[in-house]
């Protein structure tokens, strides 16, 4: 799994028509198979009448799906996810409505509708770049606190909150750091405090920065 990441921060939506055929596709953010089964259901409820629901998606484990949905094997699901790589996306997933126009598409052109309703839906929505993270935790004595304070401006700490261990003799201080730039902060923390302080490594986290354009 890579420390860094390209997904989407908010959904996109496309429409194409081809040969009387309408692809109605949308693309959103997604972590979970759960909960892209959960927007398909969803839609499937709220287009009823459509002929098919096709849908592809790609996440950070590398784990995948791509459904054809009544459409010829490889039609539909397999030129979506295709396009989801193309932008070299991942944690995300597209739905592709089709409303049959009365003539039949034959395989490549069913390829080219759905991988071209992928690509222009994923081309609408906002981008984000994700890095791998770790939350951390230290403790540490009043007479370190210029110690922690240069650790905590190294590159890549944030959401810190500081706070106060009920005896009241030291302090502690929460924070996210990327993954990897864990193991340079924990040393430095070592050489700079003569082996006192070790950050406690807790929960597994991402953080997020905004793509411009």
């Amino acid at each position: 799994m890579s420390d860094e990441f390209l997904t989407l921060a908010g959904a996109g939506e496309a429409e194409t028509r081809v040969r009387g055929s309408r692809f109605l596709a949308i693309a959103f953010p997604a972590s979970s198979e759960a909960g892209v089964r959960s927007i398909l259901e969803e839609r499937e409820r709220a287009r009823f009448d459509a002929t098919h629901h096709c849908a592809a998606w790609r996440f950070r484990d590398g784990s995948w799906r791509a459904l054809d949905a009544g459409e010829p094997s490889g039609s539909a699901g397999a030129p979506i996810l295709s396009a989801i790589d193309a932008a070299g996306l991942t944690d995300a997933a597209v739905i592709v409505t089709r409303y049959f126009g009365g003539t039949k598409l034959g395989i490549g052109g069913l390829v080219r509708a759905y991988g071209d309703s992928t690509s222009q839906a994923l081309a609408a929505a906002p981008k984000r770049r994700g890095v791998a993270a770790v939350r951390l935790r230290i403790r540490y004595p009043y007479d370190l606190t210029t110690v922690v304070m240069r650790a905590l401006e190294r590159r890549g700490t944030c959401h810190v909150e500081h706070g106060y261990v009920d005896a009241g003799n030291e302090a502690v201080v929460d924070l996210t750091l990327p993954a990897n730039e864990l193991r340079p902060f924990a040393e430095f923390l070592r050489e700079q405090s003569a082996g006192l302080l070790e950050p406690e490594v807790g929960l597994e986290t991402v953080v997020y920065a905004q793509v411009q354009g």
